[in-house]
């Protein structure tokens, strides 16, 4: 499924799980063919992200609306501001508010937090990940507010990459056996998949250069020192991904020692959503749309 068509369906639901049977504060109190417009206003300072997002909600509950953006996603945002106006039906309007806003307020955080890790990596040949520690259903749209921070997505889902982690290692009796049974699995099928293992110590760095067949290899909870030491045993022979502790104030540590990538849920997790707020006023006389 393509970002559009996904987007589509995350909407679908969530106007599903919202609206139910009917917005019944809405229905009881204003006309069906009453218009309005309304305009996103920006409370708290930070990045902007999910123009698209918005006007695709609005436009999934009326197409013909007129919506006028303000802002760019990537943009940089201000207390005051304004960041889009929609001329829509006030029906529409209302429907759509909490949905446009619970979205677009938490990928306004994310973008934020995103773009603060980003600009310490700045100067240095480390780039930042995202992880698949995201919220249920809205995956797609906290992975596309790291990217419009400035990160990188990571693996979207357990379909699109092999990643061998601690508990399949452990499970599947040694780091040499799990890496040859995920090897001989995607030659046997034929997939389009990278492999990544995850490495605990030294020594297991330096079986999985014995054994091969991977394309990254992950240093989990590794100190900088260590990584520099395992930087020296892999040699450039594969991508190195740094995970685990790594936070704002130790970011730089972990960059300087030249690891390919830095991987941190925290991007999402511990993001906090912006203050915005979409205020209406009824149109008079009514707009044609």
């Amino acid at each position: 499924m393509n970002y559009e068509a996904a987007l589509n369906e995350l909407i679908k639901n969530a106007f599903a799980e919202d609206i139910g049977v009917g917005d019944h504060s809405t229905l009881s109190s204003i006309h069906k063919n009453a218009e309005g417009s309304a305009v996103l206003k920006i409370k708290q300072d930070g990045i902007f992200a999910g123009m698209h997002v918005a006007e695709t909600i609005f436009k999934y509950m009326q197409p013909n609306i007129i919506f006028t953006p303000l802002k760019k996603d990537g943009d940089e945002m201000k207390y005051g501001e304004i960041a889009f106006e929609v001329m829509a039906k006030v029906h529409t309007i209302l429907k759509c508010e909490r949905l446009v806003l619970n979205s677009i307020q938490r990928m306004c955080g994310i973008a934020t937090l995103t773009k603060k890790y980003v600009q310490k990596l700045e100067g240095y040949h480390t780039k930042l990940l995202d992880t698949r520690k995201t919220t249920p259903n809205f995956r797609l749209l906290e992975k596309e507010a790291v990217k419009i921070g400035g990160g990188v997505n990571h693996r979207f889902g357990l379909y699109d990459m092999i990643m061998l982690k601690d508990n399949h290692i452990d499970y599947c009796g040694g780091i040499e056996k799990a890496i040859e049974n995920a090897y001989n699995y995607v030659q046997q099928n034929n997939y389009d998949l990278k492999i990544e293992v995850e490495t605990r110590s030294l020594e297991d760095v330096e079986k999985v250069m014995h054994v091969g067949k991977v394309n990254r290899i992950m240093l989990d909870n590794f100190t900088p020192e260590k990584i520099v030491e395992a930087l020296k045993i892999i040699d450039g022979r594969y991508e190195t991904e740094a995970s685990g502790g790594i936070n704002l104030d130790n970011l730089e540590s972990y960059a300087k020692t030249g690891v390919d990538y830095i991987s941190s849920g925290a991007v999402i997790h511990q993001a906090v959503s912006l203050d915005l707020s979409l205020k209406a006023s009824p149109l008079n006389p009514p707009r044609e749309l």
